[in-house]
């Protein structure tokens, strides 16, 4: 059976996110979903005088980063981007909700749970956040 609804997936460069981005891949192929939209969303603290130069490279890096993901998916899958300027886990749920998303997939660098949540996984606070499933990948 498919499901045309896009899947989405959280996008950074890192191991965790290359292991997301291949398995969200494979995963619009096997379900039939229409697109594939990978996100790179952050969130930039307004601390500072130089909060706009920050925004500007960050947002720099998240475009390069999503044309990375684009070449790494290569041709016959169709992908969107989205670069989002909130919280990584936030903008994943903005994104799939708009986008009415059959599911979220990100990557997970294996950091035990209480690192995770102390630091601030983004894996961790889907799980608590989205209301769409989320799949973790951990990263070979």
């Amino acid at each position: 059976m498919t499901d045309p609804r896009p899947i989405v997936v959280g996008y950074d460069g890192r191991a965790g996110s290359q292991a997301a981005l291949a398995e969200a891949a494979r995963l619009v192929e096997e379900l039939g979903a229409a697109t594939l939209v990978v996100v790179f969303s952050h969130g930039v603290t307004p601390l500072g005088g130089e909060v706009a130069d920050l925004e500007a490279a960050v947002e720099e890096r998240g475009r390069a980063v999503l044309q990375d993901a684009v070449d790494r998916v290569g041709d016959g899958i169709p992908v969107e981007t989205e670069l989002r300027g909130e919280s990584s886990a936030d903008g994943l749920v903005a994104v799939a909700e708009e986008r009415g998303a059959q599911m979220i997939v990100v990557g997970s660098t294996g950091e035990g749970p209480i690192r995770g949540i102390l630091i601030g996984s983004t894996s961790y606070k889907l799980l608590h956040l989205s209301t769409t499933p989320v799949l973790v990948v951990r990263a070979g």
